[in-house]
């Protein structure tokens, strides 16, 4: 009798989960998954943006699609630099710049820097002419340069042409601004700004993106969504679309932040692993941008022409004028030549571009393989007394002076105040510990024979020799009347250039010999200081799937 029982709620079990097994799965893109309640927003209850498909791609953008690689020199280390031994590394996707910046794209930051804060007034001058590219990187002792000096960065003929003499800190000022107006024009487009409003700013009233998200009302495209773009906000409302008077992140419509690459993503790029299940490729056997290991190319169509435009030998910066020619002797215009496996141009050759990242001679794999970068510094919103967060005002605008003498603002009007984060953001975590992360595992106290007998407080001078990188610390002040006192360190103690101020470039230049062609090589620089063979590119990181529309390649 009980075995029968057993059968009976066997057999009832069985038809059951066939019939669940056969039904149609649950579709949750109106209601909730955890709790079965509707998500549109209506009498009061959550909104969920259920029709957010994939990221846009920015403009200038390009998508490349994350993956594993080898990073690092695979080829014979002739200079015995040893700086980038090979090591395994996976990046997520991201979108990076088809081409390097040229000088239209910067000439219009400076347009918008001279037009919103004018140089002509004192208390914003020193905005404009900080953003200035150095065209004296082109002048030589015994070189004539000048026609390059004074044409280069506003003449038309040069117009698409990389844009240089940028310092690194230029370049992140450059990325800020850029990811501000993309912003700023999809608000316009989607009706909630006015048409055009854009346009009429001043210093009082100009536009940051994280402003707005933190907090809309006190920044242009928030308060005055009610004003100059009310209208439109009005309309919107009238509508009554599923979006609200100010865009929110939960939306998806506005663009994560244009930024540098940083130094794993940017060797990746120029790899242009497309063929990634090949197997030479995946075990880092690629050396250029290219298929080959030649600087010319193997096509029936396009046989023996240049790849990149760099210099060919001693005194030979293109080659012997006619077919050989790489039609460069100094920078050549974007998309000169062909693009890599992910449709990128002139990733080696032409210039050489910054990266993110702070300069060390060990990629650091033992402690991470993801997403790798060595810069961080990390930074919360500054917040006032009434509990809101501190933006920038025309009034509190904080100048720095680099060691070379240059001024440049730390932050402008419309922006955060940030502040770095403290015990409260780092107690008990696991991942970090302090704000300033530049040094950690090579440089820090922790890394150094000497920590023991190591002292964060003690004179420099007495640390030097204990310190990892005891590199010169130049130092500029100003008198009374606005005088620069400039402080050239001039010990004889010091044992090395890197410090946390010194970042990577990657790449080849037009300057360069095809030895700096291989995306593996890396180089630094004072982040505030400039040269005519260095430019750079864009980045922005990818939110959501790893490929486009979320499917797996086939």
């Amino acid at each position: 009798m009980k075995l029968n029982l057993a059968l009976k709620i066997f057999a009832i079990a069985t038809v059951s989960l066939a019939v669940t097994s056969c039904s149609k799965s649950n579709n949750y893109k109106d209601s909730s998954r955890g709790t079965g309640w509707k998500v549109d927003g209506k009498d009061g209850g959550y909104k969920a943006n259920t029709n957010y498909t994939e990221q846009a791609t920015g403009p200038g953008l390009v998508f490349v699609e994350g993956g594993t690689f080898t990073m690092g020199k695979v080829q014979d280390d002739v200079m015995h630099d040893w700086n980038n031994s090979p090591n395994q590394q996976h990046v997520q996707s991201f979108y990076m710049d088809e081409t390097e910046v040229t000088n239209n794209m910067y000439a219009e930051y400076l347009d918008w820097l001279k037009k919103v804060f004018p140089p002509t007034d004192e208390n914003y001058r020193n905005i404009y002419t900080g953003a200035l590219p150095d065209t004296l990187v082109w002048r030589n002792r015994l070189g004539f340069n000048e026609t390059m000096t004074e044409n280069y960065l506003r003449h038309p003929a040069f117009q698409n042409y990389p844009v240089v003499g940028v310092s690194w800190l230029q370049a992140v000022e450059f990325s800020d601004w850029r990811s501000n107006r993309a912003n700023e024009l999809i608000l316009e487009k989607q009706g909630f700004t006015a048409r055009g409003a854009r346009f009429d700013v001043d210093a009082s009233s100009t536009f940051d993106t994280e402003t707005y998200l933190n907090s809309p009302t006190l920044t242009y495209g928030g308060s005055d969504s009610l004003t100059r773009g009310g209208k439109a906000s009005q309309s919107r409302m009238k509508r009554n679309d599923s979006l609200d008077i100010f865009v929110q992140r939960k939306d998806g419509i506005l663009l994560p932040k244009y930024r540098l690459p940083t130094e794993a993503e940017w060797e990746y790029a120029a790899l242009g692993l497309s063929e990634l299940r090949s197997y030479n490729v995946y075990r880092g056997r690629k050396k250029y941008p290219w298929n080959g290991s030649y600087t010319r190319s193997s096509s029936r169509r396009t046989r023996g022409d240049h790849l990149a435009n760099f210099k060919q030998a001693d005194g030979d910066y293109g080659g012997i004028a006619g077919w050989s020619d790489d039609n460069a002797d100094i920078t050549a215009a974007v998309q000169s030549y062909e693009p890599n496996d992910f449709g990128l141009y002139d990733m080696a050759g032409n210039v050489s571009e910054w990266v993110a990242d702070v300069y060390r001679p060990i990629v650091d794999d033992e402690f991470n393989d993801f997403n790798y970068y060595r810069g961080n510094v990390y930074t919360k919103n500054a917040i006032d007394e009434e509990g809101k967060v501190r933006v920038v005002t025309v009034d509190s605008i904080v100048f720095d002076t680099l060691a070379n003498g240059k001024i440049v603002a730390r932050d402008l009007p419309g922006e955060i105040l940030q502040v770095p984060v403290d015990e409260d953001e780092t107690y008990l975590r696991t991942q970090f510990s302090t704000s300033d992360n530049r040094n950690f595992r090579d440089g820090d106290r922790r890394s150094t024979r000497y920590f023991e007998s190591f002292d964060d407080d003690e004179d420099p001078e007495e640390n030097a020799g204990k310190v990892m990188y005891d590199a010169p610390k130049h130092s500029v002040t100003s008198d009374s009347d606005g005088k620069l006192n400039r402080e050239f360190d001039d010990s004889n103690t010091r044992t090395t250039l890197i410090n946390d101020e010194v970042r990577v470039y990657k790449g080849g230049s037009w300057r360069d010999r095809a030895y700096w062609l291989d995306p593996a090589q890396r180089r630094f620089l004072p982040q505030g200081m400039a040269t005519d063979d260095i430019g750079f590119r864009c980045a922005m990181s990818r939110v959501g799937s790893k490929s486009k529309s979320g499917k797996r390649a086939r």
